[in-house]
């Protein structure tokens, strides 16, 4: 008699795949830790934007917007959420809250996808719907769905700007690279640029924050490790080019245009040297990149505390950042 299927993979113990191959996602997860922080000045509203896998965004408008007397159109900011590429909706309270206050602190519409999850769907599925989410927009502009009036009221397709924590982050790199400085294959959306949070990128060589195993409350190095096994195409290892933007078989990043970025990480992240060091790359080929760092901080900082202190400074990058791009 064979032995019982057991497991080979655990991530948190909410997703995990058995030696047969089987798929175990629990969906029963403590979010107690979290609360809404809705104060009522955001509306939103939950949309279908790819029927074939039903993956849904949410819309987040700040409410002066929709008023009578209100003409002025308001930017717009995709945020991808975080979670290694396994884990993640931007229902969790964690993101919902980032979302409002994003939209709130910024008087921008932000626009949070939901995209398939590893190990179920492997990359490059994350990033496929990524880039779908962006076309259901456009498509929206183009008034190609007879649905979208209220999608489009209040939006300046012109002033577009792309947000990611973590993968979310890994995201906004390659929509960077694949749709080029303005976006032109979206017209009449026009990207200005990209802001990501602590990006998840991988390599098979450890830096030395990794090696040193700053410690984390969220993160560990073997956590990581699961999310590329789980994420990665069967087969492949951390340099692969949906992990490592600097590995040899990834894009040659000297020869990409870019739009402008910016980069933050905590200070006490595993993932620093790695973030600082794509952001430095970025800076000796001469792209429009700046790399802040908050001491102290730990993977997350942001979207689990959106309201703290230290996320009032990050805001305010954010806002400079799209002051200064959006002409």
């Amino acid at each position: 008699m064979g032995s019982l299927p057991h497991v080979v993979e655990d991530c948190h113990g909410i997703v995990q795949i058995f030696s047969d191959g089987t798929i175990h996602r629990h969906e029963n997860i403590d979010f107690s830790a979290f609360k809404i922080h809705d104060d009522g000045s955001v509306a939103w509203k939950d949309y279908c934007y790819n029927k074939l896998h039903n993956l849904h965004l949410r819309i987040y408008k700040p409410k002066t917007t929709t008023t009578a007397t209100t003409t002025t159109k308001l930017p717009v900011m995709y945020f991808f959420h975080g979670g290694g590429f396994c884990l993640g909706s931007f229902a969790w309270p964690n993101f919902h809250n980032c979302c409002l206050r994003l939209a709130s602190a910024l008087n921008t519409i932000v626009v949070a996808p939901d995209y398939r999850l590893a190990p179920e769907h492997r990359l490059p599925a994350a990033l496929d719907d990524s880039l779908d989410a962006l076309k259901w927009l456009q498509a929206m502009a183009n008034d190609q769905n007879p649905n979208g009036g209220d999608v489009v009221d209040g939006v300046d397709f012109d002033r577009v700007f792309i947000t990611g924590d973590s993968s979310g982050g890994n995201i906004g790199h390659y929509l960077a690279v694949r749709l080029g400085p303005g976006s032109p294959e979206l017209t009449p959306i026009k990207i200005r640029g990209y802001v990501l949070m602590a990006p998840f990128f991988g390599g098979m060589e450890r830096t030395k924050s990794e090696a040193d195993g700053l410690p984390e409350k969220m993160l560990t190095v073997d956590l990581l490790d699961t999310f590329w096994r789980m994420s990665l195409p069967i087969g492949t290892k951390a340099d692969h080019p949906f992990a490592n933007p600097l590995g040899r078989e990834s894009p040659n990043l000297e020869l990409v245009k870019l739009d402008p970025m910016l980069i933050i990480v905590g200070g006490n992240e595993l993932m620093k040297d790695r973030v600082k060091l794509y952001a430095n790359r970025l800076k000796e080929l001469g792209k429009v990149a700046r790399y802040v760092e908050f001491d102290g901080k730990q993977h997350g900082f942001f979207c689990n505390e959106p309201y703290s202190d230290v996320s009032d400074s990050v805001l305010s990058l954010i806002k400079d950042f799209m002051l200064e791009h959006s002409s």
